[in-house]
């Protein structure tokens, strides 16, 4: 079982839900903050979200091992930890690689326990032909074993480098806009339904 390194979530100041945009990808030259950009902007738009972007390249977690962290890799929890407690969904941006997700987003998911329980997770993929879709479905039952809940509509980039002009924004913007508002629509809605039953209900309890 996962050490648990859940620390004190700070509260929010408004009713808004407050969701975590995950950046997975830490190679150079990644692709990953344009889509990244794009989509926060989508969900400060959508309305009524607190949004966080989460950048693991800018905040490195040192590989998971058993036992608790020492005093360097407390320290650097301490930078992401307390901002995925205190989210109330998440969205996971992904690319592919080798038909699966990067290292990087593995290991912070395996570094937390608590702050992924009872949370609903969409996901946004990018990568060839397949658009990171098989990143996607392998981290499906990743959360499911963390108890979260994985909302069943996604965002994905087929070939993502040529379907972005040098402004970050999609070319065919209508239909990329829409497919967020779709996946924001859902996350929102189980986000603030497991909100209500995490606060009258704690899960686990």
């Amino acid at each position: 079982m996962n050490t648990d390194t859940t620390a004190t979530a700070p509260a929010s100041t408004t009713d808004a839900l407050r969701l975590a945009v995950i950046v997975g990808s830490t190679r150079d030259g990644r692709f990953g903050p344009t889509v990244a950009d794009w989509f926060a902007e989508r969900a400060r738009i959508h309305g009524d979200l607190e949004v966080d972007v989460v950048d693991l390249a800018e905040t490195p977690l040192p590989d998971r091992l058993s036992g608790r962290p020492g005093p360097e890799a407390a320290a650097a929890l301490e930078a992401v930890s307390p901002r995925l407690a205190a989210a109330d969904a998440f969205v996971v941006i992904t690319p592919e690689y080798n038909h699966s997700y990067p290292a990087s987003l593995k290991n912070a998911i395996d570094w937390h326990f608590t702050e992924w329980q009872a949370k609903p997770v969409g996901f946004v993929s990018y990568g060839g032909l397949s658009g990171g879709l098989r990143a996607v479905e392998h981290l499906r039952p990743v959360f499911s074993e963390l108890h979260a809940v994985t909302v069943r509509e996604t965002v994905s980039f087929h070939t993502a480098w040529e379907r972005f002009g040098t402004d970050g924004q999609p070319l065919e913007a209508d239909a990329a806009n829409g497919a967020a508002k779709t996946l924001l629509d859902q996350l929102t809605w189980f986000g603030r339904a497991l909100r209500t039953a995490r606060a009258t209900h704690p899960y686990g309890s």
